[in-house]
């Protein structure tokens, strides 16, 4: 089917020189033909001398009518598959949408087969070897992961299947003997790679080469406007959710029932509680729209834990923290880790006994991990899953915490990009830890030494 689509398209784009060459061979084999049935050499000498003429006029209409021709042809088709392409990955990188783009570059180009990928696994490829490399299938070759890790795009020459370098603990079904593997990047971010593959080196001629690096600029050109249209929305969402989470009027309630309590119990404690919750709401607010260092977001979970175990009491819940060396300054969103931490007091504690929740920030490589674990109650799969969705789980009859969840992921996305999000592991009975992922937000250490 792509040979019939590949046949079709250069018959397409060469029809005007196909059709001069018909013209000037009809006209030749006319004249000819009437040359043949003339006795009068001199009559021949004439005919043969028209037929030179009308080969070189048939030529020069060719040089000065067919250029244009050709070029209209390849600028409409151009404009169409441009448009097509931007059409398809307007709704960024995905399956689908990396499907229908394939589909309709390989025809316009002369690779054997078009694959795009994410950073770790196949999206789409159309081509010979289809049926070997489904959608979902992990990154089988070396040079496609070099050229995501380094940004950079890379022409490969394969001498025979034998030479051909699999990923770790892949295999390749498909002999591939050349290529062109190019980087798409978002916010000078890679995040997958459009390949080419041909059935020849021979075929990868600058022509081609230009080609595919300028498809390869267009569609992350269109994955970057997604990306920051996303983000704008996100913004919108996020802003308008993190103003109605900061202002639970449950916990306001709660708190304000608690401290009237202490008024007549221990009006000393009272006191203390009613300054504290001024500075936390005045923090609250004041920090709605920066971002704070980690160690003061951590700072503002604690205060209100206080209101927390003045409500349920001291022995109830009981918080640690561990801050990694160097990252007490890492810039976050405020209101980041108390969602995962009112979730734990609400959602975990039992009817009995202590409610242990450990804040726990870290390095991973470039990464910044903030995790949250307690050993409540716990959850199963299909309720965490309901969490990451951000939805209720089942058999919840309070509100907010998926939400909260949400809010927070689509917060961190929004400020950290792609490679940030949220991951929720539990069990019932045992506990459950919340994981921040923030992207490249680990502290650069300087090098001192010349």
């Amino acid at each position: 089917m792509s040979r019939d689509r590949s046949l079709s398209g250069w018959l397409t784009r060469n029809l005007g020189i196909l059709l001069m060459i018909a013209l000037t061979g009809g006209a030749i084999a006319c004249l000819l033909l009437i040359a043949s049935e003339l006795e009068d050499s001199n009559e021949r000498r004439i005919i043969l001398a028209s037929v030179a003429l009308v080969v070189v006029a048939m030529g020069i209409v060719a040089l000065l009518l067919a250029p244009d021709a050709l070029r209209s042809q390849a600028t409409n088709r151009t404009l169409r598959m441009v448009s097509s392409t931007l059409d398809h990955m307007s709704g960024g990188l995905n399956e689908q949408n990396c499907q229908a783009t394939c589909e309709v570059l390989l025809p316009e180009t002369g690779a054997m087969a078009i694959a795009m990928t994410n950073r770790t696994h196949v999206l789409a490829y159309v081509g010979e070897g289809q049926a070997d490399y489904p959608p979902g299938s992990p990154i089988r070759t070396q040079v496609t992961q070099q050229v995501i890790e380094t940004g950079e795009p890379q022409r490969f020459v394969n001498r025979g299947p034998e030479s051909m370098v699999p990923a770790e603990g892949q295999d390749i079904p498909v002999y591939v003997p050349a290529g062109i593997v190019v980087p798409l990047n978002v916010r000078d971010k890679t995040v997958g790679a459009i390949k080419f593959y041909y059935r020849n080196r021979r075929d990868i001629d600058r022509t081609q080469e230009a080609i595919v690096y300028g498809l390869g600029q267009l569609v992350s050109t269109e994955l970057s406007t997604y990306e920051l249209d996303r983000q704008a929305e996100l913004t919108a969402r996020a802003e308008v959710k993190a103003l109605q989470a900061q202002i639970n009027p449950h916990f306001l309630f709660n708190t304000l029932n608690t401290i009237a309590a202490f008024t007549r119990t221990d009006p000393g404690r009272a006191r203390d509680l009613l300054r504290e919750f001024a500075v936390f709401y005045r923090q609250t607010l004041e920090n709605s729209e920066t971002t704070i260092p980690v160690s003061r977001e951590i700072e503002q979970t604690k205060r209100y834990l206080t209101f927390e175990q003045a409500r349920f009491g001291e022995d109830r819940i009981v918080e640690r923290e561990s801050i990694e060396p160097g990252c007490e300054d890492v810039g976050v969103p405020s209101f980041i880790v108390q969602p995962l931490v009112e979730n734990a007091v609400r959602h975990a504690m039992r009817d009995e006994g202590a409610l242990h929740i450990d804040i726990h920030v870290a390095t991973d490589g470039a990464d910044v991990l903030i995790a949250v674990t307690d050993d409540g109650l716990g959850m199963d799969e299909s309720d965490a899953q309901a969490l990451r969705a951000g939805a209720r789980p089942a058999g919840d009859a309070s509100e907010g915490a998926g939400v909260a969840l949400r809010n927070v992921a689509e917060r961190i996305e929004r400020f950290y990009g792609i490679g940030s999000g949220i991951e929720i592991l539990s069990k019932p009975g045992e506990g459950t830890s919340v994981t921040l992922r923030l992207a490249e937000a680990a502290p650069r250490v300087e090098n001192d030494q010349g």
